[in-house]
């Protein structure tokens, strides 16, 4: 759910942080992308809806993934994508929070989400894996190998397990069968280094998943270091990092672990950060299909290279020299290491002995005064009978190429950054939205949609409605009820209307909230002020989204399958509520949290609709 906040950004300015990440020769050119099958459960900073959200249902035009695959594939139509979930609907396992009791229904469903890719949206997925960073199952993956090929999908290929080498590697080696349908196998966060049975399969090794790394110089360090060092220790010929573009609210969990930073649609601010321009070293001068020539890429004095050919003479060498302190990655720990300044010299053999130019792109991390010099282009290095040298400082990335290509774009500065507005106000009043989600909503559990009440004549016609109704398959412990959050974490005073109708009887309720503390994989431990209205005629005011914590509890009235208005005022350590604009509690003391999200959402999983949302 990293991408969350890019969808709502006004252009020019959403199409230029795109040609950043996806152009070729311009920014980052990334040959990957890989997204998430959304499963309406929550993936580490939000939930990202399904394409099934019921047995009978299929849609292929929810969330945002369907778009930013199209975006990518036309700036680059090269780019390799690939699709992994995280969680699955509830009806997947007919109640048991586990997706292989009934491979046949999931590998169903994966296929369809495939199939759906391309019947809608023209797009070929290239991979596909089996369940993030959870047990994998090879009865499972054997069928979905079947499946695949039974819909003539033969060129789809394989990924597993996206959690560590071990054991899927062992089992590989075991079962001939499942040697047979894995292509590549992929670890995460693998720390540069791989285990002898991943080698032994003779598959195709890749970081499916690293960085993850606060995307200031440090982490332009780590990522600097890893995209050599996954090959040069560890035989990984692709790293992908999580996540594309911090494009979520930064307090959530894993704030700005990201190539770049996108998360103020309100006001179109981005910053380009040095991650970026570390993975032009790369992308700009491979491309996939070349290939790593066999060399070892551990420098003398610390650091390391690696080299690639397109097999067509082209020659890209890349050259790291991160110290130990400017390139710790968020995981695992790194081991101590030492890097001095140093003279390396290459001597060029075979086909390459006759080379005799080569393109210098170089960036400098500059941990001192801060001023780094990032993926600038230096003369052209001449090269004496197969052999050069080349003085290396510490912090420093050089590409040298054959390649005349590289190119560092710009566009004009960004407008300045501005917090989200204080006063913002949604009636969800669009007859053909975009997107299935209102802007700037950021669910944590349970999925929020545009809605049409065709069988409201009045004003409500357009809404916002929760329509996760099953605990889905969890990947972490999403909470008991739905709630989606909005705004400034900051805010402290607030006050947050909206209009909302109950469908389920008895024991349905909704809420709304302020100062909301936490979402993502933490939502379960949010606190703030919610202020709940029941279909049995009862409200409370609680201090948390379990509803543990209660501060005043009543009557109130309300009904199932009718509107009401719901205002909720914080104000210092002091809130009140009104119901249809009529006080209806007032007085209830605060202490914490001091600051947070507006929210609203719903008691369980049941269906239920928003209006007129409005926060002040």
């Amino acid at each position: 759910a990293t991408s969350r906040l890019l969808v709502n950004y006004p252009e020019p300015y959403r199409s230029e942080i795109l040609d950043y990440l996806f152009k070729p020769n311009f920014g980052a050119s990334l040959h990957i992308l890989k997204v998430e099958i959304g499963g309406d459960a929550q993936s580490t900073d939000g939930t990202e809806p399904s394409h099934m959200h019921y047995e009978n249902d299929e849609n292929y035009f929810r969330g945002y993934e369907w778009w930013l695959m199209k975006e990518a594939k036309k700036r680059n139509p090269k780019i390799k994508l690939i699709g992994l979930p995280w969680a699955f609907p509830g009806w997947i396992g007919k109640g048991e929070n586990w997706p292989y009791d009934y491979p046949d229904i999931t590998a169903y469903y994966i296929v369809s989400w495939i199939l759906g890719a391309k019947q809608y949206h023209d797009l070929d997925i290239d991979y596909i894996g089996i369940w993030n960073e959870r047990a994998f199952s090879s009865k499972y993956i054997k069928l979905l190998r079947y499946t695949l090929d039974k819909h003539g999908l033969e060129q789809v290929r394989i990924i597993a397990s996206d959690r560590l080498w071990e054991p899927i590697s062992f089992v590989m080696m075991i079962d001939s069968e499942l040697h047979g349908v894995v292509d590549v196998i992929g670890a995460h966060y693998p720390g540069t280094k791989t285990v002898q049975n991943a080698i032994l399969t003779g598959k195709k090794l890749w970081s499916s998943e690293d960085y993850s790394t606060f995307n200031n110089d440090v982490g332009a360090g780590c990522w600097a270091r890893i995209l050599n060092q996954n090959y040069v220790n560890g035989n990984m010929t692709a790293t992908i990092a999580w996540n594309l573009v911090a494009s979520y609210y930064e307090e959530l969990p894993f704030g700005r672990c990201a190539l770049m930073t996108a998360q103020e649609p309100w006001s179109g601010h981005y910053k380009v950060e040095s991650p970026i321009w570390i993975t032009a070293h790369t992308t700009q001068f491979t491309q996939p299909g070349w290939s790593y020539l066999q060399v070892d890429g551990h420098l003398e004095g610390g650091g390391s290279f690696v080299a690639l050919t397109d097999g067509l003479g082209n020659l890209t060498i890349i050259i790291e020299t991160m110290s130990h302190n400017h390139s710790k990655c968020i995981r695992p720990p790194l081991p101590n290491f030492n890097v001095i300044p140093q003279r390396a010299t290459f001597y060029l053999k075979g086909s390459f002995y006759m080379v005799q130019t080569l393109q210098v792109w170089h960036s400098r991390l500059d941990f001192e005064s801060g001023n780094s010099s990032l993926f600038q282009q230096l003369h052209p290095l001449q090269v004496w009978r197969g052999r050069f040298s080349l003085d290396l400082n510490v912090d420093e990335v050089y590409t040298l190429t054959t390649l005349k290509t590289g190119w560092k774009c710009g566009y004009p500065e960004p407008p300045p950054p501005q917090p989200f507005p204080s006063i913002y106000n949604d009636d969800f009043n669009i007859r053909n939205p975009p997107f299935s989600e209102a802007p700037n909503f950021a669910d944590q559990t349970g999925v929020f949609e545009y809605f049409v009440n065709a069988s409201d004549p009045g004003d409500h016609v357009f809404t916002l409605r929760q329509v996760v109704v099953q605990r889905p398959i969890t990947w972490v412990s999403d909470a008991d009820q739905t709630i989606s959050v909005i705004g400034n974490f900051k805010w402290v005073n607030m006050t947050v209307t909206c209009d909302i109708y109950i469908e389920k009887p008895r024991d349905g309720g909704v809420f709304i909230a302020g100062r909301v503390d936490n979402g993502g994989i933490y939502v379960r431990d949010s606190k703030g002020v919610f202020f709940w209205v029941f279909a049995d005629g009862t409200y409370r005011v609680t201090g948390d989204l379990a509803g543990k914590e209660i501060l005043m509890k009543g009557l109130a009235g309300v009904r199932d399958n009718a509107w009401h208005t719901l205002t909720l005022n914080i104000q210092g350590n002091s809130a009140s509520g009104l119901l249809n604009g009529y006080p209806l509690w007032e007085n209830v003391t605060i202490s914490k949290p001091g600051n947070g999200w507006a929210a609203l959402g719903t008691r369980s999983f049941e269906f239920a609709q928003f209006d007129n949302f409005h926060v002040e």
